[in-house]
């Protein structure tokens, strides 16, 4: 109820051309912006042209913007649809593979880490559990800098996914909306994402304490 109001009172806002709320609204989502983009353009310059593309549409388009979904959501489905044209334009088509996870097998954590299927008790369990981190040690400025880094070298789609939700806060279903993906796709992206990501960490962890 209180982010419904909250919604109203941005939408009135920058339907009256409040230019603070406008930049606050551009420096909120800006780099989520980007980072969806960079799923359907080739180039980081292409992707802020579609971001830009995009804050012209959402100024020109508010007065018929109706609520069916958050400003938000509204906002990125705008942003994807040019982020597609703009692809298109550019001859450049997004391997369905990418969106379809599904068509790819893809081991996002290493198989040996897995006992065997056929095992007698725990068939596909962890062979050796990961193990708990040093809270200090995911707290320090380097640990998120890997973190950082990490995602930054997910595939484009993967990137988009666990940046929306682990990192902005999206709902499972803001997401779907968003990029236009199904439920299975959304949580296998998150779930390849997220294993890589962790992968990375426990890498680099273990060479610090080395």
């Amino acid at each position: 109820m209180a982010q419904a109001a909250s919604e109203e009172k941005l939408l009135a806002a920058l339907r009256a051309g409040d230019e603070d709320a406008f930049r606050e609204l551009v420096r909120e989502y800006q780099p989520s912006l980007v980072r969806v983009a960079r799923i359907y353009v080739s180039t980081q310059a292409a992707a802020e042209e579609v971001a830009a593309e995009t804050w012209l549409a959402v100024l020109n388009g508010l007065d018929r913007f109706e609520g069916r979904s958050s400003l938000r959501t509204w906002i990125f489905r705008i942003l994807t649809n040019i982020a597609k044209t703009r692809a298109v334009r550019d001859g450049r088509t997004l391997p369905f593979s990418a969106l379809d996870p599904g068509r790819v097998p893809e081991a996002a954590v290493a198989p040996d880490r897995f006992l065997d299927p056929e095992h007698p008790r725990w068939p596909g369990h962890w062979a050796v559990k990961p193990g708990p981190w040093p809270e200090d040690a995911l707290l320090a400025a380097e640990t998120r800098e890997r973190i950082a880094e990490a995602i930054e070298a997910l595939p484009a789609t993967q990137r988009a996914v666990i940046s929306l939700r682990d990192i902005e806060g999206w709902s499972s279903e803001e997401v779907r909306n968003a990029l236009d993906l199904s439920e299975t796709n959304q949580r296998v992206l998150l779930h390849r994402a997220r294993s890589k990501v962790r992968a990375a960490l426990e890498d680099y962890l273990n060479e610090a304490g080395t």
